[in-house]
């Protein structure tokens, strides 16, 4: 349940579709063999998948020259020769460069373009022979053919490559189109043909390997605040046992509301790690305070977990409120808003209903044999008293 947004294009550029997986590996000949098994494959097995296209369409109309090795060596003329008549001809080589008046100018040899407008134009190329020094017509060495190309040849992590395009059915997430087709490669094209992601596909990835980094790392930098003011390993444990059961709520009702796990979700789930750990301080700081006055490990969490409910449930409805205008909100953003509403709210809603059952259940097991944050002070200060004065 992910999904990646595209930034829309200005007018006289090409959208990207979100869908850019990219075959590479062989030539390019066999590579348009994989797309087009690829593709097949895919418009038969699953219409989610649309408008299907590809970078590598054969629509240049080309020439091929195939060389008569044998009559070329019979008289003389070398590969090379045929090769480099027809780069100077057709095209145009840089043969020396020239200074004047301080400035530096290429000197190119090419061939007359007026008489290249049509294929025949061949016919009237001479090349020397190397042997006789004559010059022998190059129609009588080599052999025309028509065939269809493509415009451009392109690369990728320079190898040859592919890319496949295709635009999301309504509701169908990125992250399973992309490992859908990864599947169909794997058991379709052959062992050397290698695949990756490009443009918004690759983004994708990246941005759903940084989600997780991101969300751990603040989760540990909450656990290593609360470690420190709490002066215990345990208690911050106990009260970080919420996040997930936080963003577990949270994922569900984006998944129910029919919402996807984008930038803006991301944000709420950061935002919900903080107020999801907010309700746990509140018991387990309490209780601490009450085994600090004297009171039974027991009957201080009974006490502090009835103290703190009407705080705790006063702080999340509150939030929860707070949340309503980012959902009901109208106008240009409102799906962004809508999304990270829906994450506070649900999110918060079930940290709250968890913390109540959880935190207890969880400090009554896990903190029964820890001393309070203030029992080292209170030691200290009863040695001192009791130290024997000089």
């Amino acid at each position: 349940m992910q999904a990646f947004p595209v930034m829309r294009q200005g007018f006289g550029q090409r959208t990207q579709k979100p869908v850019q997986f990219v075959l590479g590996g062989g030539t390019y000949e066999e590579l348009a063999r994989w797309r087009d098994t690829l593709i097949d494959h895919v418009r038969e097995n699953n219409p989610r998948l649309m408008a299907l296209e590809s970078n590598y369409n054969e629509t240049q109309p080309q020439l091929r020259v195939e060389i008569d090795y044998e009559r070329a060596a019979s008289l003389g003329v070398t590969v090379m020769e045929i090769g480099r008549t027809l780069e100077v001809l057709l095209g145009g080589r840089n043969v020396t460069r020239y200074v004047d008046d301080g400035e530096e100018y290429d000197v190119i040899l090419e061939g007359d373009r007026g008489s290249q407008n049509s294929p025949r134009a061949l016919d009237n190329i001479q090349v020397r022979s190397a042997r006789t020094g004559e010059l022998i017509p190059l129609a009588s060495l080599v052999t025309l053919s028509d065939f269809a190309g493509a415009s451009t040849l392109n690369r990728f992590d320079r190898i040859r490559a592919i890319t496949i395009e295709a635009n999301l059915a309504d509701g169908y997430p990125l992250g399973e189109a992309l490992t859908y087709l990864e599947e169909a490669a794997a058991e379709l094209l052959p062992e050397e043909a290698q695949t990756n992601v490009a443009g918004a596909s690759r983004d994708f990835r990246q941005a759903s390997g940084a989600t997780a980094f991101l969300l751990i790392l603040g989760a540990l930098v909450v656990f290593l605040v609360l470690a420190a003011q709490f002066e215990s390993l345990i208690h911050p444990l106990v009260i970080m046992l919420t996040v997930p059961l936080a963003m577990s709520g949270a994922l569900l009702a984006l998944l129910l509301s029919g919402q996807s796990l984008n930038i803006y979700s991301q944000v709420g789930l950061v935002l919900l790690i903080g107020l999801a750990a907010k309700n746990g301080i509140l018991i387990v700081e309490f209780a601490n305070q009450l085994r600090d006055e004297g009171q039974a490990f027991r009957t201080a969490l009974i006490e502090a977990s009835v103290t703190r409910l009407r705080p705790i449930l006063m702080t999340a409805v509150t939030t929860m409120a707070g949340a309503i205008p980012l959902i009901i909100s109208t106008g240009p953003g409102a799906e962004s808003r809508l999304v990270i509403g829906t994450v506070i709210m649900a999110g918060v809603g079930s940290a709250t209903l968890f913390t109540l059952f959880v935190v207890p259940v969880a400090y009554d097991l896990l903190a029964r044999h820890t001393g309070s944050p203030g029992a080292v002070k209170r030691q200290l200060e009863e040695e001192i008293a009791n130290a024997p004065s000089d």
